[in-house]
Order: C-alpha cells, then structure tokens, then sequence
C-alpha cells in the first residue's frame, strides 16, 4: 500500500516535469520556425518527431520516431483488446476475439475526425466517465466492506513488484501525443500547468478508489481482474463497465491519430482538403492494430512491456536528454523561449533533475522493469499461445448430471422424455457472472498493487 502511494505521488510529479519539458521543447521549435522561416502552421499539425529533427537533427528525429510510433502503435492495440475484454463482460455470448474483430471496425472509425480540435468534447466526457467510474469503486469498496478472512500480501516476488511500479511509470507517461494537444490549443503556452493540475485531478480519482479496495478485498484482486469483478452486479457497475469501454473508444482515438498524421505526411496527403481522401489513407494503419490486438490479446502484460520497452525512452529519457542538449551553450540558454522556474534551481536545477530523470528511468524503469514485464510477457504466451480465443475468460460450469434416468412411459414419446431431462448447457446451473477487464486510466492502481497482468501481477 506504502509503495503504491509512494510510486503514483513520484510518477506522477516525474511525468508532469517531462511534460513541461516537452511543451517547451515545442514552443521553441515553433518559435524558431515561425521567426526565422516565417513557417505557416495552419494547416500542418507539428509532431514531435518534427521537433526533435528541427532542434537536434535528423538522428534525434529518427529515434523519437520509432519509439513513438510503437509507443502509439501498441497503446492503440492497448485499447483495442480492452474494448473487447470489456464488452464481453457485459455480453459474454460471444467470445472476446469475436468481438475485437466487432471493435476493430468500429475504431475504424476515427479515420474520419479530422484532428485533436475534434476531440473537445469528447475528452471532457471522457473525463466524465472515468470520474464516475473511480468514485462508484471507492464508495461502493467501502459500502461492501472487508471480505471475512481478507489478506493484504502485496507482491510475493521481485518480479511482481516492479511489474506494478512499471505500470505505474506507463499510466503517468502517457504524454506521448503532447505536441499534438498542444498544438491543437489556441494557448499553447499554458499546457504545462493544465497538465500539473489533470496530473493533481487524476490522483483524486485513483488513490481513494485503488485504497478503498485493496482495503475491502484484498489478495483477492490477485485473482481477478479488476475491482468491479468483486462487487455485486447492479445498474451502477454496469454502468461504470460501459462508461469505460467508451472511454477506451475515445482513447483510441487519441492514440491513434498521430499515426494518422505520420502515415498522411509519408504518403503527403496531410495538407489535403478533402475529408474523404484522408480517412481513406488512414484505413492501413488501422489493419496492423487490428491484427496484433488479435495475436496478442494480453492486456495486462502489454501494458507493463510497452511501459517498460518504449514509454521509458519516448515520454522520460529522450524528451530530458534533449532539453539537455538543445540548451547546452551559454547562447541557447539566454535566447530560450522560456527559462527554467526558480523553485526548480534554474538552469543548474533543470539538469540535476534531468539527469535523475534519465537515470532513474533507465535503470529501474527500462532495467527492472523491462526484466519483469518481458517475463510476464512470455508466460502468457506460453500459457495461452498467440491468437487467444478467450483470454482469461471465466469458465462456464456444465450442468449437473440428472439425478435419476427417467424412463418414458409407453404413452410418452422418447423425444419428449430426452426434451424432459435435458436441456441446453447451463440451462440448470447459473453461470458466474464475469469479471470485467482492467481499464488503462482508472484502475491502474488496483494493477499496481494486483498487477494489470489479469491476476498475475501487482504492487
């Protein structure tokens, strides 16, 4: 409990200083364009490969490419398999496969919003649903009370405790489309703190619910999937199941769109007018996030391998390196765009903290925690095998044999006496009801401690 508290407050400040870091990395980009080559950004969406290529040159540009493609890449994948992990806890009658193949279509569908202007709305629903979501766990937790018998053993290995702390360094580094929210604000030059107070929000959602369970039930979370798998199904965690499942839509979205700008500026289609030419375009980066949300349908063990494999280098190292670097001579540093804060020690403050961010980072969370997620990552393909129909799907129970064979009388026909005995699988015995699957914002506590990975993992 002590560590999971400890890992969210720390994470959480160290994402909200690579943040900052990025968003003045792209105000001086922009600055520099705008200044010196009278660039007109109206129709061009600035990534942050495209910073990095005008700050540092094309090796920098390079780099942050491909760990932020496969960061994107795989966070879409990230949401696609919790899609359909969620719906079938709502409709288990058919499989989960089944339905990512039903979902992939549906986020299909993103090819069609234009760009993050798009998405207003939609993310203040967003935040809607998951607010709801946390605080129905939290009050719900402690209306049920402690379990009889309730343990709180935490991780019993190494390898589970920096599974979680790497969940953990992945929910509080996902920042990786920051420069296209930024440039999809007309203020731009206030991200960072509209970050530092979403960083703020978002603790107030995932401390009191995360505590609240892990308080009611315990090791039980071990086993289950997620904390609304213990409470009782009513209206209101039916509610919270598709509030999230939604959400995940939407995150989709998020995720995915920088691909969409990437593939359009490969293929020069993104200064296209047509709404219609675009979303076309799209449709082929949909395919290969479709087809490995299918391959690798493991939640949990995605989440700590692309937290520990890309997340680490995309939102953490590479984004300090390069405030490092872009502003290593006296003459960068007097004509920056914006200066280091004093409570931070200025210059000399900026790359002490740079340096802890990129050796903490390296070691424990691409070191540690690449060892234990690619582990974990193994054993479920090991344990399950690629193209999971179901994974981790709760068994059904068989119906218990009849007591007795009833013989027909001579007036009854033996169709009727089969139809009388007998019946459908599961006609006589109730199924359990199901767990839902683990969502990537609100209970990536409850997957510290109780491991993201589906009941193997935790803090």
């Amino acid at each position: 409990m002590l560590s999971g508290i400890l890992f969210q407050l720390f994470y959480g400040l160290l994402g909200s200083w690579t943040a900052y870091l990025i968003s003045i990395l792209y105000l001086e980009y922009r600055t520099r364009r705008e200044e010196r080559d009278k660039a007109d950004f109206r129709n061009h969406v600035i990534q942050w490969f495209e910073v990095l290529d005008g700050l540092l040159g094309r090796h920098w540009r390079n780099a942050g490419l491909a760990f932020n493609c496969t960061f994107l890449l795989f966070g879409s994948v990230i949401q696609l398999i919790g899609c359909a992990s969620n719906i079938y806890y709502v409709n288990d009658r058919l499989d989960k496969r089944t339905w990512t193949y039903i979902f992939g279509a549906c986020c299909a569908t993103t090819v069609f919003i234009p760009s993050f202007h798009n998405y207003r709305v939609w993310s203040f629903l967003g935040l809607v649903m998951t607010t709801y979501t946390a605080w129905y766990i939290a009050v719900a937790s402690l209306a049920h009370g402690q379990v009889e018998g309730v343990t709180h053993s935490g991780p019993t290995r190494i390898v589970l405790y920096f599974t979680g702390a790497t969940n953990i360094l992945y929910t509080f580094g996902g920042h990786a489309v920051t420069v296209e929210i930024m440039h999809a604000m007309w203020r731009p030059q206030k991200f960072k703190s509209i970050y530092l107070l979403a960083t703020v929000y978002v603790l107030t959602l995932t401390l009191p619910s995360a505590a609240a369970a892990y308080w009611a039930f315990g090791d039980a979370l071990l086993t289950h999937s997620n904390a609304l798998a213990l409470l009782p199904r009513t209206a209101f965690r039916d509610a919270a199941v598709v509030l999230m499942l939604i959400h995940q839509f939407i995150t989709f979205g998020f995720a995915c769109t920088p691909l969409y700008f990437v593939w359009e500026k490969l293929i020069g289609l993104h200064d296209c007018r047509s709404l219609c030419k675009r979303a076309a375009a799209r449709l082929p980066v949909v395919v290969p996030i479709w087809f490995l949300a299918i391959i690798f349908p493991f939640f949990g063990p995605i989440n700590s391998a692309v937290g520990s494999l890309l997340v680490s280098f995309t939102v953490y190292i590479i984004p300090a390196l390069a405030h490092m670097v872009t502003f290593r001579s006296p003459q960068s540093r007097e004509n920056a765009v914006e200066r280091p804060p004093r409570f931070a020690g200025g210059w000399t403050g900026a790359y002490v903290i740079n340096s802890f961010v990129v050796a903490w980072v390296l070691v424990v969370g691409f070191g540690f925690g690449g060892w234990a997620s690619i582990t974990n990552f193994v054993q479920q393909v090991n344990t399950f095998g690629l193209f999971a129909k179901c994974y981790q799907c709760p068994p059904h129970l068989a119906p218990p044999p009849p007591a007795a064979f009833l013989t027909p009388p001579p007036s009854m026909p033996p169709a009727m006496a089969f139809n009388a005995t007998g019946g459908a699988p599961g006609l006589f015995s109730p199924v359990p009801a199901p767990a839902p699957a683990p969502s990537p914002m609100m209970s990536f506590f409850l997957r510290h401690h109780h491991h993201r990975h589906h009941g193997r993992h935790g803090l």
